[in-house]
C-alpha cells in the first residue's frame, strides 16, 4: 500500500470538515430558497403556489398613530389566509416597516386590501391620513 504522506487521523478530519462545510452551504441555499417571499406596496400582482407563505411589506408609522389592517372585503379564506405579522426597524431611508404575513391555501384568485388607519372602525377609509393598498393574489 502506498503512503500518501497523510496519516489516517488527519485525513478523516479533512473529510469530516469538507462534508460539514458542504452541508452548511446546502442548508444556507435551501433556507434562502424556502424563505417566504416579501412583496412591497407597489407589487400589486402576487402569484404564489398552494402552501406558499409570503408577506407584504408596508411603511410603518407608529409615531403618527397609524397601523395597517386587512380591510373589507376580506380575501377569500379558501384561497388565502392571514398568518400574522411583524415589525422591522431599519435605518434611513427605509425606516420601520410592517410585514403582514399570509399563506396560500388552494388555487384561485382573490383580492387583498390593506388599510392604514388610526381608529380603524366603521368609516376608517375616510379618516384623514388613511391610505389603502390593493393586491390581486393568484394561487396557481
Amino acid at each position: 500500500m502506498e503512503n500518501s504522506g497523510i496519516s489516517r487521523g488527519p485525513r478523516t478530519l479533512v473529510i469530516v470538515v469538507a462534508i460539514t462545510t458542504l452541508l452548511i452551504a446546502l442548508h444556507s441555499v435551501f433556507s434562502q430558497l424556502s424563505a417566504p417571499e416579501v412583496y412591497d406596496a407597489d407589487d400589486t400582482e402576487i402569484a404564489v403556489s398552494p402552501g406558499d407563505r409570503f408577506s407584504v411589506r408596508v411603511a410603518d408609522d407608529p409615531a403618527g398613530g397609524y397601523h395597517w389592517i386587512i380591510a373589507e372585503p376580506r380575501p377569500d379564506p379558501a384561497v388565502l389566509k392571514a398568518a400574522g405579522g411583524r415589525v422591522t426597524t431599519g435605518g434611513p431611508p427605509a425606516g420601520p416597516a410592517r410585514h403582514l404575513s399570509f399563506e396560500a391555501v388552494r388555487p384561485g384568485r382573490t383580492d387583498l386590501r390593506l388599510l392604514r388607519c388610526r381608529r380603524c372602525g366603521t368609516g376608517a377609509a375616510d379618516e384623514a391620513g388613511a391610505r389603502s393598498l390593493n393586491f390581486r393574489v393568484t394561487v396557481r
